[in-house]
């Protein structure tokens, strides 16, 4: 299935990252990646609920630790971005992690 769209987000390091956005539910090759579980708002915003890595993009996300938390807050979109690094997702994932709030990461 294609992209609906592209969203950027910036780390705490100010680095701009950008990702492909895709309904929820998509199925991936078993890649490796960063991704964001996202909700719809109006027109093209989202709100970011979850920022994680994995080694295969092709595990069902409706099976994840935080899938409660994903349902509980209207979960609509995952966006992902290819990587195959594991310690570059890992650093992706933290810098990330680092600047933004979401509902579902622990805090």
């Amino acid at each position: 299935m294609a992209a609906e769209g592209k969203v950027t987000v910036t780390g705490a390091s100010g680095t701009q990252y950008e990702f492909e956005v895709y309904p929820w539910g998509t199925s991936f090759k078993p890649l490796g990646g960063v991704y964001l579980v996202l909700k719809k708002k109006l027109l093209a915003d989202y709100d970011l609920l979850y920022i994680g890595q994995t080694g295969d993009l092709s595990e069902r996300f409706d099976n994840h630790h935080k899938a409660d938390c994903f349902n509980r807050n209207g979960k609509t979109h995952i966006a992902i971005r290819l990587e195959e690094s594991e310690q570059r997702r890992l650093n992706i994932e933290t810098d990330l992690i680092r600047n933004y709030k979401t509902s579902c990461n622990d805090q």
